[in-house]
């Protein structure tokens, strides 16, 4: 008798590679029918990731062909979905792998609330991190709120080995009826910036895979060092391929943890940057108002300041400081940013323009094809010192300082900057092909003029910080 089939539900795991879900369905010898749902929750995506994730979704459904399987796309809210597909194809449940934000969790409970009631299968499965949050407790049984104690908990954990991908999938005999992918439009809202994205982006499993092998060949040695460098290239830059789950977490652990274990310099910090991203979905799952909220809420009334025409210049690289518009540029011609210019844009934002945290927040979730919910939130606090394990809140980043301690021969800034050169760069230049038209913006006009005095905008930070009753040190 041949076994009902099992539909496997992709969000953020598009591979084939090392991932639970499928391994328990490939168990169970039933047939699996690949699903991915267009539902609310996606489609809130901003514009860059949502771009993004319509390349995944090709790349993804041309990998599962090759395995003889193919990739069902259907539109509307999942559970209905779900419901409408196991009607037709007569499935036995639904498999999927978990995830953390608050919007996801919410419609994953209710859509296996449901399916268990009415005697379906409706399982759960790790797959997007090395650890479950909920697995990784202090002495006192609570969770962690700072990361080094977190470090120290998880560095010596088994992490599972990675099982590679099947040769072929079992199928059903009859399919269900597929959207098309072009008529989602996923892309629109990325307008005429998607042609210049596009070049940067490193898309699907094969894509993944051979990025990690040139960072482990190429680059993990000079990682501690050349991370910081953002006119080298000194980074994996998995962090696009990890959000989408084209490449899976313990993958890349355990190919890190052979490069330690020969002796590499950089891999022990490779490692600990893995373990920053679980330890970001560590705290989503236990704080999930990290994700729209002060995490420190002593800072609800803390005098930050909304829209406003620095914003806007922040938002359009033009704020007068070369590295905060590099690193803003940068993320309009490559889709990514550099994690050193992430983390001086938002001290910029949050301290020298004195605006709140949420705004920047919200403007990465636009325009990353690299956006995380748990590492954007809590990258946005920690920079603003309203968030856990924070630098000092009266630490305020110098961007000038910063550039020149950085970037001292100006390789970063000469590639995204074009103002002031004689012959400016393709990607400099490109720059002016992903903004609006409506900023107005021309290569040829003088670099602007710096929209706040560094040490005001410092000053005008700190007194706001005393006046809240803190100390500043």
């Amino acid at each position: 008798m041949t076994l009902p089939p099992l539909i496997l539900w992709f969000r953020r795991d598009l591979r084939l590679d090392d991932l639970p879900m499928l391994q328990a369905a490939l168990a169970s010898g039933h047939p699996v029918i690949p699903v991915f749902i267009l539902d609310h929750e996606t489609e809130a995506l901003g514009a860059a990731a949502k771009w993004r994730l319509g390349l995944g979704l090709a790349a993804f459904a041309e990998r599962l062909e090759g395995v003889g399987a193919r990739l069902i796309l259907r539109r509307g809210a999942a559970l209905a979905v779900l419901e409408s597909l196991i009607a037709e194809t007569g499935a036995a449940g639904v498999l999927w792998s978990r995830l953390y934000d608050p919007a996801s969790k919410a419609r994953d409970s209710a859509v296996k609330a449901a399916l268990k009631a009415r005697g379906l299968r409706a399982d759960s499965h790790a797959g997007h991190l090395m650890h479950e949050p909920w697995t990784v407790e202090t002495g006192q049984g609570g969770f962690y709120r700072v990361y080094t104690p977190y470090w120290r908990a998880v560095r010596g954990r088994d992490v599972a080995i990675p099982v590679a991908a099947p040769a072929r999938l079992p199928v059903p005999d009859l399919w269900p009826s597929s959207d098309r992918l072009e008529d989602w439009h996923l892309g629109a809202a990325m307008q005429r910036g998607a042609a210049v994205v596009a070049a940067h982006v490193h898309v699907g499993e094969a894509a993944a895979e051979a990025r990690l092998a040139r960072f482990l060949t190429d680059r993990v040695d000079r990682y501690a060092i050349a991370r910081d460098l953002p006119g080298e290239a000194g980074t994996s830059n998995l962090s696009e391929n990890l959000t989408y789950g084209e490449i899976g977490i313990r993958r890349v652990w355990h190919a890190a943890m052979v490069a330690f274990e020969r002796g590499s310099v950089g891999a022990e910090t490779f490692l600990k940057e893995l373990v920053w991203r679980e330890f970001s979905y560590h705290l989503m799952h236990h704080t999930p108002q990290i994700t729209h909220a002060n995490w420190k809420p002593e800072w609800d009334h803390f005098p930050w300041q909304g829209e406003s025409a620095a914003v806007d210049a922040w938002r359009r690289g033009m704020t007068g400081e070369p590295f905060v518009d590099a690193a803003m540029r940068e993320m309009y011609v490559t889709g990514t940013m550099h994690n050193r210019g992430r983390m001086i844009v938002a001290s910029y934002l949050t301290k020298h323009l004195m605006t709140h945290w949420k705004l920047g927040l919200d403007w990465f979730a636009d325009c990353l094809v690299d956006w995380d919910p748990a590492a954007n939130a809590m990258g946005w606090q920690w920079a603003a010192g309203s968030g856990p394990d924070a630098a000092p809140y009266f630490r305020i980043f110098n961007p000038a300082t910063q550039v020149e301690k950085f970037d001292p021969k100006g390789a970063y800034r000469r590639r995204f900057i074009a103002e002031g050169q004689r012959a400016p760069g393709a990607e400099a230049l490109a720059f002016y092909e992903a903004a609006p038209r409506s900023w107005g913006l021309d290569p040829s006009r003088p670099y602007p003029r710096p929209i706040v005095d560094l040490a005001e905008g410092r000053a005008q930070a700190l007194a706001a910080y005393a006046a809240r009753g803190e100390g500043v040190a």
